[in-house]
């Protein structure tokens, strides 16, 4: 049990400083080429963040438990949305200007929207991949 805890709380401190340095990083890679923190965020942020669910779900995939891999995903935007948007709110109110909603909000969305349309038929297919990955990329 002991060990476990460790284990548990070793890696949350792993995290936490993972985390600060890729937000350093990220901030720094904005202010050297000029780039907006919104778009940083949305590219160097997202990915890093993303990158330990991407494994799990890969994991949870290859050991035949796509449910978990699913779960995870779905449960894991929620978190960010709901859980650390909140709780970030909370702390320090944003100011959400115009153009972040005009712009970045509809891909929200239609990424959402996409993949509820291809969960309709019960089943994710390498199709369904394909369109998933390329609308990544657009």
């Amino acid at each position: 049990m002991l060990l476990a805890l460790v284990s548990l709380f070793g890696g949350l401190l792993l995290l936490v400083l993972a985390a600060d340095w890729l937000v350093d990083g990220a901030v720094g890679v904005a202010r050297r080429f000029g780039v907006s923190m919104v778009v940083v965020g949305l590219t160097v942020v997202a990915y890093g963040t993303s990158f330990p669910e991407f494994v799990v779900s890969v994991i949870a995939g290859m050991r035949g438990i796509p449910d978990f891999a699913v779960g995870n995903i779905v449960g894991s935007n929620i978190a960010n949305i709901g859980l650390i948007l909140g709780a970030t709110v909370l702390i320090l109110p944003i100011a959400v200007k115009s153009s972040t909603l005009k712009r970045e909000f509809p891909f929200l969305l239609g990424a959402t929207g996409l993949t509820w349309f291809l969960f309709l038929d019960g089943e994710l297919s390498r199709l369904d991949a394909a369109i998933l990955m390329g609308s990544l990329v657009v």
